[in-house]
C-alpha cells in the first residue's frame, strides 16, 4: 500500500464523502463500513458530532437492510455520543430511530419504554 493510499484510508471526511455516494446508489453494505470507518477516525479525533452522524448513517444502512437489532445498537451509541457532547435535539432523533427498531422486531415493551424516554427528554428540551 502507497503512502497515499494509507492516507486516505485515514480520511473521515473522504471514507463519509464515499459512504453517502455508496448509499446514493444503493450500495448500502459497503456504505455501512466506510460511516463505521469514517465514524471512527472522527472520534478518535474527537470530532463527536461527525461521529456521532456517520454511525446514525450506517445504523440507517442497518435498518434500511432490516438489520433492526444492529441498527437499533448503532443509533443508540449514536444518541449516546450526541448526548454526551450537548447535542441533544440530535441525540433525540437517533433515539427515536431506535424506537422504530424496536417496533419492527416487535419488541413493545422496549419501545414503550423509549418512547417514554423520549417523551421526557422532548419536554426537557422545550424548556430550555
Amino acid at each position: 500500500m502507497s503512502s497515499s493510499e494509507e492516507v486516505e484510508k485515514e480520511d473521515p471526511i473522504k471514507l463519509h464523502k464515499e459512504g453517502t455516494a455508496l448509499a446514493d446508489a444503493g450500495k448500502l453494505e459497503e456504505a455501512k463500513e466506510k460511516y463505521l470507518q469514517a465514524s471512527e477516525l472522527y472520534e478518535k479525533a474527537k470530532n463527536f458530532f461527525d461521529a456521532s452522524y456517520t454511525l446514525f448513517k450506517a445504523a440507517e444502512c442497518n435498518y434500511q437492510l432490516k438489520d433492526y437489532d444492529k441498527a437499533k445498537e448503532r443509533f443508540l451509541k449514536a444518541a449516546d455520543l450526541a448526548f454526551k457532547k450537548g447535542y441533544d435535539r440530535f441525540g433525540v432523533s437517533a433515539l427515536e430511530y431506535a424506537l422504530d427498531c424496536h417496533k419492527a422486531m416487535g419488541k413493545e415493551d422496549q419501545a414503550n419504554e423509549l418512547e417514554q424516554k423520549i417523551k421526557e427528554l422532548k419536554n426537557k428540551l422545550q424548556n430550555f
